[in-house]
């Protein structure tokens, strides 16, 4: 087997939308305050009601349907979240039983804001070695139940919402549409980025984190087109952790990808954690931003301060 590749991508959000104005109303923050720090502008919140895994079924079945599949034509689920307050059902479980699937192999990970890619490589490994057929890759956080609705500096980020991708061999005579990763981590400051207490809250040290990613994370990330044998100014999009705008902008300008379309779904969205990368890839294939076939790079990082990139073939 030469390669894999995403067949097929979905996404969903909540309905109810929480604007910068929504939250002056609940801490002292404003819309010029939030807006001029993060660049977020809105998200989607999930009600009492909307558990991780359903968010996470929504965009599976979106995905399935954009790839002409049905539920009992996957055999291996990833399920990237931090915020599956259960241990057992895992989310990975859950979805299964929602979609009605078969028996397929099921797994959560939790490598937090890198999850989704992280996630992405197993599935990619998986198929190349034999061990799936076809996989579903979901990244579907809800951090709306892990907020700390009185900390201005951190509520004002978060965001709830799900994305899915598609991962099966790539056709013959077909170039891999999913590149090598490139991970690791950086264990002594895993600290800066937390998930801990009953009940869990979010919490970060926002400057620490903001240095880390804008500094050190660039020349990684075009270590990853490296491996992939592009150049940056080769690829058609950037698809970084929507965390914050002040890191997304800087950071896609230091990797160099001068022609290429950058995500900025953190403004509409907010920090969904696993699920952004997915989310913003899907939003930019469904307005025909990319072209089927074009180079995207693919880059997660955050909690553990954990990185995971590939380039990738858009469906």
């Amino acid at each position: 087997m030469t390669g894999t590749r995403i067949a097929a991508l979905g996404h969903y959000q909540p309905a109810k939308v929480l604007t910068n104005d929504d939250l002056a109303g609940m801490v002292d923050t404003s819309d010029e305050w939030i807006t001029s720090r993060v660049g977020i502008k809105t998200r989607h919140v999930g009600g009492p009601d909307e558990s991780v895994d359903e968010l996470a079924a929504h965009a599976a079945a979106k995905a399935l349907a954009a790839a002409g599949l049905t539920p009992a034509d996957i055999d291996l689920v990833l399920v990237a979240t931090s915020t599956a307050i259960d241990r057992s059902p895992n989310m990975a479980a859950r979805v299964a039983a929602r979609l009605a699937m078969g028996s397929p192999a099921v797994m959560d990970l939790n490598v937090v804001c890198a999850g989704f890619t992280h996630a992405l490589a197993t599935a990619d490994h998986a198929v190349r070695a034999g061990a799936a057929t076809r996989a579903l890759v979901i990244g579907a956080d809800k951090m709306a139940d892990i907020a700390d609705w009185t900390d201005r500096s951190t509520c004002v980020l978060l965001g709830d919402g799900a994305g899915a991708a598609v991962v099966e061999a790539a056709r013959p005579g077909e170039e891999p549409g999913i590149g090598p990763v490139l991970w690791g981590s950086v264990p002594e400051m895993g600290n800066a980025v937390r998930i801990e207490g009953t009940p869990p809250r979010f919490a970060q040290e926002g400057q620490s984190v903001y240095r880390w990613a804008t500094t050190q994370l660039p020349p990684i990330a075009r270590k990853v087109c490296e491996r992939a044998g592009i150049a940056p100014e080769d690829l058609a999009a950037v698809v970084l952790h929507q965390a914050n705008l002040r890191i997304i902008e800087p950071v896609a300008q230091k990797i160099g990808a001068v022609n290429a379309v950058i995500a900025r779904d953190v403004v509409d969205s907010g920090n969904t954690s696993a699920a952004s990368i997915p989310m913003a890839l899907s939003k930019l294939v469904e307005r025909g931003e990319v072209e089927s076939g074009a180079p995207a790079l693919l880059f997660g990082f955050g909690g553990n301060l954990s990185y995971a990139g590939q380039v990738i073939r858009c469906p």
